[in-house]
Order: C-alpha cells, then sequence, then structure tokens
C-alpha cells in the first residue's frame, strides 16, 4: 500500500501542475482583459515578484495534485461503506486544499473569504460525488 501510494504521489505532482496551468489558462480568459494571469497579484506583491509567485504556485499545484492522487486511494478500501469512504476522503482533500488555498491567495484571506471558499469547495465536492456516483 506505501508504495501505491507513493507511485501515485509521484505521479500526481505533475497533474497537478497541468491542472493550475490550465486553471489559470480559464481565469485568465474569464478576466478577459487579453492578459494571461498566471498568479494573483497579492501573491506576486508577497512574494516580492511574479516569478517568485510563480513558482510558489507550482510546486503548490503539485503538492495539491499529489494530494489529490495520495487520497483516491481510499475509494480502493472495499472494507469500508460508502460513506465512510467519502468522508475521509472529503476530509482528507479539504485538509490539503484549504491550506494551499489560502497561501496560495486563492480565497481573500477574511473569515467571509475563507467561508466562502469552503462553501464552494463543498458544492464542487457535492457535485463531482453525484456525477461520479452516478456514471459508477
Amino acid at each position: 500500500m506505501k508504495k501505491n501510494l507513493l507511485k501515485r504521489g509521484l505521479m500526481g505532482f505533475p497533474l497537478g501542475i497541468a491542472m493550475g496551468y490550465v486553471v489559470t489558462v480559464i481565469m485568465s480568459i474569464s478576466i478577459n482583459d487579453g492578459l494571461f494571469h498566471m498568479v494573483s497579484p497579492e501573491l506576486s506583491r508577497i512574494m516580492g515578484t511574479e516569478l517568485k509567485a510563480v513558482i510558489l504556485q507550482t510546486i503548490l499545484c503539485g503538492i495539491l495534485g499529489s494530494g489529490f492522487a495520495m487520497a483516491s486511494i481510499i475509494w480502493r478500501i472495499d472494507s469500508w461503506s460508502l460513506a465512510k469512504q467519502s468522508g475521509i476522503y472529503f476530509l482528507t482533500i479539504a485538509s490539503v486544499m484549504l491550506p494551499i488555498a489560502y497561501i496560495a491567495n486563492w480565497m481573500e484571506h477574511s473569515l467571509k473569504g475563507i467561508l466562502g471558499y469552503f462553501a464552494i469547495f463543498i458544492l464542487i465536492f457535492i457535485c463531482t460525488w453525484v456525477v461520479e456516483y452516478i456514471v459508477f
């Protein structure tokens, strides 16, 4: 199991970077000012340069991809109920996603921003879970 977990984590790192890049392209398109917005202006300000911010965000996206990939092993534990798998998977990915989102300034650094981001995270999780449940 440890070998499988490590393998998933290593495969997830570049996938997380790729997904992070796709998200920045989508966000840049939605901003619609003709520019490519690789990182939040706040992260660039905190890091001192845009390059340092991009490097940090790239590493964080890789960690996020590894976390999600490693957490997916939870779905392979047949002795657990679907409810237990879902709950533990949710708590695991939330514990990876939310600190990274906070560090990367993907959310407003206030109680309202954190709660809003968490609410969106829950909504996306539920929608994804329902679609996956219907498909399988």
